[in-house]
C-alpha cells in the first residue's frame, strides 16, 4: 500500500518524507491540479495524505477524488500549525451522524 502527501508547507512534507512517505509541496491552483492529476493517476498510490488548509482552500479539487472516485483514500491530516478543528468536532460529528451524544 502506497501513501503519498500533498502539502502546503515543507515542514509537514519533510517530516512525512522522514517516515518513509513520499510527496510534494504545493502553493497556487495550477500546482495541486497537476498534483492531484498526478495521483490519480497512479495506480499504485492508495492513500493519498493532504493537509486540512491544503484541503480547506482547495475542497472541491478534493472533494472531486473523495466522492469520484474508489482510491485514493483521501485522508486529511493536520500540519505543524495543528489541526484547525474545534476541540468537540468528533462528538459533533458522531452527533450528527447517528443522533446519539457522546
Amino acid at each position: 500500500m502506497k501513501m503519498y502527501v500533498i502539502s502546503d508547507n515543507v515542514d509537514t512534507q519533510t517530516g512525512m518524507r522522514l517516515a518513509g512517505v513520499e510527496g510534494v509541496v504545493v502553493h497556487t491552483q495550477s500546482e495541486i491540479r497537476e498534483a492531484l492529476e498526478s495521483v490519480v493517476n497512479d495506480k499504485n498510490i492508495e492513500i493519498l495524505l493532504v493537509t486540512e488548509k491544503l484541503a480547506k482552500n482547495f475542497s472541491n479539487e478534493i472533494a472531486k477524488i473523495k466522492l469520484g472516485m474508489r482510491l485514493p483514500l483521501v485522508v486529511e491530516i493536520p500540519d505543524r500549525h495543528g489541526t484547525g478543528r474545534t476541540p468537540d468536532s468528533i462528538t459533533s460529528y458522531v452527533k450528527e451522524a447517528i443522533g446519539v451524544k457522546v
